[in-house]
């Protein structure tokens, strides 16, 4: 064998011994008992403090929907596929025959959220649709 072949099979067990480790011992149960009326804290849930605020889309073709809250845009195109919130943000998705259209909700100057960005994809494939041509598709249903 040359030298770089130990040194490559050197290397290589190097690497399967440390995949093979074994088990750790069992632990021992703990000789202490919690006292009585011990409750151990809750863990906190942590809170962002970045606040980001969206860009508003510009509406070329996209009438009536930019700017309007969820009530107008489900009583507009029925119930919508998925309604997600995650945080203050919020995404319904409605669905055409051929197309996809995500609506997506942000509080920017009202308290409620209204929608502020639209992205459309075709059903099959995923690739990208005209927004405006979905709205429509999805209206009509």
């Amino acid at each position: 064998m040359t030298r770089a072949q130990l040194l490559t099979a050197a290397l290589l067990a190097m690497a399967l011994a440390g995949c093979a480790g074994g088990a750790s011992p069992a632990r021992k149960p703990s000789a202490a008992a919690p006292r009585p009326g011990f409750r151990p804290a809750a863990p906190a849930t942590p809170r962002s403090t970045i606040v980001v605020v969206p860009e508003v889309m510009a509406p070329a073709g996209l009438a009536g929907v930019i700017g309007s809250p969820a009530a107008a845009l489900t009583s507009r195109f029925g119930s919508p596929r998925i309604d997600l919130a995650e945080g203050d943000a919020r995404k319904l998705q409605f669905a055409g025959t051929t197309c996809v259209l995500d609506i997506y909700l942000y509080p920017v100057a009202a308290a409620e959220p209204t929608a502020t960005h639209v992205a459309a994809r075709l059903r099959q494939g995923g690739a990208p649709a005209d927004p405006g041509d979905c709205l429509r598709e999805v209206e009509q249903r």
